[in-house]
């Protein structure tokens, strides 16, 4: 190890040793930004609206922009009910009558939104239409007509259509991930394996989760988080679907539902493994043991996002192994830079918070893998 290599793991160390932070509470889905950070806010940079609030995700993606230098200026929800615990939660926001007050304001950069997943693209593409910037929820477009639809509007408008991975651009041990791949700890990325694991729940859960053709299959909604890591750590511009699967395996009450899915990706830098399910256990103490592990030349890296099984307590667990040692390093401290990242792209018309091929092509490889998945019982 070199050592650059050698102190850039004794800085990370060093930054995570003694950290007292509250860690996420148990059972709920939301990411960090779901709690209010004041002190981290910034200045208004931008003034930006919310049309959708049919994912508690909204919160998150709501609470990144303020944070990263968004005026959050008014919202729309057909919804009463989820209306009211938005306005709740942010109360500096005006409930307008119809999203048009919301596209025809003018003084508005950015729309922001978790409405129904098949519903997202339709409003995105109106949003650029209306010269304005789109920041949506995953997955931010549920089928491959969709995507040639957003490209075009996105090629013709020049604005930005940004779907918010939250497994790993809110999620501070895949953060500090990509800075220790980018330092060169783990030597080339050869491949990566994502499992996203989640909570059923089906008792608080609307009446369109369990109809794949409003969340567009496992596969295209949660899958979408593991495309994008793929891509990302493997630095791959290019990709295609060896194989894929995904079924309804347990849930024959939700016939139109699935429940299991995985891929095989092969990109032009390295290969990938994703697997996605509906079946966390009550027993577990979180809402899914996510986790990443990225293999490389000199070393591997392995996440544990969202619980340490049986182990530490929290989230945001990193080990580290190189040619010298095994190390943990905890990330709770760490920056989660994409909404401050955001906001300057949507000033400086730039791409640092995610490149907009980048967007897409994880986009179109996680639809290719849920269009071409293969049926697991016959």
């Amino acid at each position: 190890m070199t050592n650059n290599r050698r102190n850039f793991i004794k800085s990370a160390l060093g930054v995570s040793a003694g950290i007292l932070t509250a860690r996420h509470l148990s059972g709920n889905e939301f990411s960090p930004f779901s709690l209010p950070l004041a002190g981290r806010r910034q200045t208004p940079r931008i003034r930006f609206s919310v049309i959708g609030l049919n994912h508690g995700h909204i919160y998150s993606q709501t609470s990144c922009v303020i944070q990263g230098g968004g005026e959050l200026v008014a919202f729309y929800a057909k919804e009463d009910d989820l209306a009211a615990e938005f306005a709740k939660r942010f109360p500096q926001a005006k409930r307008v009558h119809s999203e048009t007050e919301i596209l025809e304001d003018k003084s508005i950069q950015l729309v922001v939104s978790a409405s129904i997943p098949n519903e997202r693209a339709p409003l995105g593409i109106r949003v650029m239409e209306h010269g304005k910037d789109f920041m949506v929820d995953k997955p931010g477009i549920t089928s491959l007509s969709q995507l040639a639809a957003v490209r075009k509007v996105q090629k013709k408008t020049g604005r930005i259509y940004s779907v918010c991975y939250s497994e790993r651009l809110e999620n501070k041990a895949t953060i500090k991930a990509g800075e220790l791949v980018q330092a060169g700890v783990i030597g080339q990325v050869i491949q990566t394996i994502g499992t996203g694991p989640h909570r059923m729940n089906p008792q608080s859960r609307p009446e369109w989760f369990f109809d794949k053709k409003y969340f567009g299959g496992i596969i295209c909604d949660i899958g979408s988080h593991q495309f994008d890591q793929f891509l990302y750590f493997t630095n791959s511009t290019s990709g295609k679907i060896l194989a894929s699967q995904a079924d309804n395996v347990h849930y024959p009450q939700y016939p139109e539902f699935e429940d299991f899915g995985d891929a095989l990706v092969q990109g032009n830098r390295g290969s990938g493994y994703i697997r996605v399910d509906w079946f966390t256990p009550d027993g577990l103490k979180s809402w899914g043991d996510g986790r990443l592990t990225i293999l490389g030349t000199d070393g591997y890296i392995e996440i544990r996002k969202n619980i340490d099984i049986a182990g530490r307590d929290g989230g945001n667990h990193l080990f580290l192994t190189d040619r010298k040692s095994t190390q943990y390093i905890d990330c709770n401290a760490v920056d989660l830079p994409y909404g401050r990242q955001l906001v300057d792209d949507i000033v400086n018309r730039t791409e640092t918070a995610m490149t907009q091929e980048h967007c897409f092509l994880a986009t179109e490889l996680t639809l290719l893998a849920q269009k071409n998945a293969v049926r697991m019982r016959k």
